[in-house]
């Protein structure tokens, strides 16, 4: 099965659906399972986007990818200044 990558917005409504099932009484194991991720996913997600909302969910994403962007460039540019 092959993997899929889940946008910022999407993960941030599975944790929201998960927090609702285990307000109702259920594991986190069965939350998980109908929710249809893994306890892994679950922690790895909780612990990176575990308290922002879906706006800045996508503020996060705009922002990594930016910080990305001009890592690149300033590696570039400084590579160019040392020849």
């Amino acid at each position: 099965m092959p993997k899929k990558k889940l946008s910022a917005e999407q993960i941030v409504t599975k944790l929201r659906q998960v927090e609702v099932l285990l307000a109702q009484g259920k594991t986190i194991a069965v939350a998980c399972k109908e929710v249809g991720t893994t306890n892994k996913s679950y922690y790895r997600w909780r612990k990176e986007y575990g308290r922002l909302a879906v706006d800045q969910s996508k503020k996060l994403k705009q922002l990594e990818t930016e910080n990305s962007r001009l890592k690149t460039l300033v590696a570039d540019l400084s590579l160019e200044k040392q020849v």
